[in-house]
């Protein structure tokens, strides 16, 4: 006991993340089929980066349809993101868990990983209800009115690329 004593502030014992981006709450949700191709070879790692750089992510979601691998969900549980295997199309999945972030009051920013166009949707629900919005996305077929309607934009360099 008495080394607990001692123990003034475990704050000087446990390290504490810090908010480096004003305290917001992310929601990220990716479009699996989408970006998770061999031709873009993406790193989640790097998206995590890039989403604490607009706040803390509080959601990381990743949809897979039913094809994806053993291997494939195993990563992605590995880099703290939660894997969603759905029967079929994962555009609707998607579109349900993107309505329940925009109506979540402690999610401050809604983060979207895909290209695809058909999201615009959300992204225009989303500013209505006051988030902030950001797209996620990689070049070839990254639509520009996904873009340019999200209050940020990203375009991933694959690391195929030796430009």
């Amino acid at each position: 006991m008495r080394s607990f004593e001692r123990l003034s502030s475990l704050k000087d014992y446990i390290p504490l993340k810090r908010s480096e981006a004003g305290g917001k709450n992310v929601g990220l949700l990716v479009d699996g089929p989408n970006m998770l191709r061999k031709e873009f070879s993406l790193n989640l790692d790097i998206v995590r980066d890039i989403i604490a750089e607009y706040g803390n992510m509080r959601v990381g979601k990743v949809l897979l349809n039913q094809y994806a691998s053993d291997k494939l969900i195993e990563a992605i549980v590995n880099q703290g993101y939660t894997p969603i295997v759905v029967a079929g199309d994962t555009d609707v999945y998607m579109a349900v868990e993107a309505m329940e972030l925009i109506y979540n009051p402690n999610i401050d920013i809604i983060a979207l990983m895909t290209r695809d166009a058909d999201f615009l949707p959300i992204i225009n629900k989303a500013k209505e209800n006051g988030k902030e919005t950001l797209v996620i996305g990689a070049e070839p077929g990254f639509s520009a009115a996904l873009q340019n309607s999200a209050d940020s934009a990203i375009v991933l360099k694959s690391d195929n690329n030796h430009d």
